[in-house]
């Protein structure tokens, strides 16, 4: 505050002004021009990504099952005889992140091989605070990790996506540990082979935000080792309850073809 002092008529007056600055949102809109959001995919090759899939060992590429195509990074089952044998496999980026934005566009196409699980159809999912695919075991199906499950519509009903799986993981909802392996979010359902919009916020072990099309949908706090393993049982048990801070990105293959583009990064303070 700044006082000023005048006489008037005798009287001594005061007068007040206040010396608070207003918001900088010059500054303000500088900071959101300047976001350095980073691909994490060329469009051209899998360069910087490296293949786990279930009986093959870390950098086998089976059959081809990931591709870079048109722009984009494809699950793609050409060279499979219709068969998908439970070869589940991950695709992961070849850096840990902690604090971060992810965004991407995912969408479903063709159709699922013949013996894939009746819930794998137009499934897949983004994987965060992933365990080292060095470190997983030949036959184990899913990476220890927080899993954002996408799901595509069936053609009627409901079927939401961006939905939270929590392999050998939990986290608090509502100030609870939640302990069941996969919760519904409150997203739409999109059905066919629309391009969607996906983001998440992840910061380190505090808050995880899903977004689909620029709208949350979910929302929860503390991922932390806990629950079912199918590798290394001892080992995760013994770790029971420590913090997810930090971990690799992967991209799933659960027996439906499934392509991503516009794979970008923010990473946060």
């Amino acid at each position: 505050m700044r006082f000023f002092l005048y006489l008037f008529c005798g009287v001594l007056t005061i007068l007040t002004i206040s010396c608070k600055k207003k918001p900088d949102t010059k500054k303000i809109e500088t900071s959101i021009l300047t976001e350095k959001w980073v691909s994490l995919f060329n469009g051209k090759d899998l360069n910087n990504w490296t293949v786990k899939i279930k009986g093959h060992p870390v950098g086998d590429n089976y059959k081809n099952t990931f591709i870079a195509e048109d722009g984009c990074l494809k699950v793609n089952y050409d060279a499979y005889d219709d068969t998908f044998n439970s070869t589940f496999g991950h695709i992961y980026y070849n850096k840990a992140f902690s604090n971060y934005k992810l965004r991407l566009e995912y969408r479903f196409t063709g159709k699922q091989l013949s013996d894939g699980a009746s819930w794998a159809t137009a499934n897949s999912g983004v994987m965060i605070h992933c365990e080292d695919p060095k470190n997983m075991g030949l036959d184990q199906n899913f990476p220890v990790s927080i899993e954002v499950q996408l799901l595509g519509g069936l053609g009627t009903g409901e079927r939401p996506t961006a939905n939270l799986c929590t392999p050998g993981t939990h986290v608090v909802i509502n100030d609870s540990i939640a302990t069941d392996h996969c919760f519904q979010s409150s997203s739409k359902t999109y059905h066919g082979d629309q391009w969607v919009k996906l983001e998440i916020e992840v910061r380190n072990d505090s808050i995880i935000k899903h977004l689909i099309n620029d709208h949350i949908v979910f929302t929860y706090t503390k991922p932390q080792i806990g629950g079912s393993v199918d590798f290394n049982e001892g080992l995760w048990k013994s770790k029971e309850g420590a913090p997810l801070k930090k971990g690799y990105i992967s991209l799933q293959s659960e027996s439906h073809p499934v392509e991503f583009k516009n794979i970008e990064i923010l990473e946060l303070e």
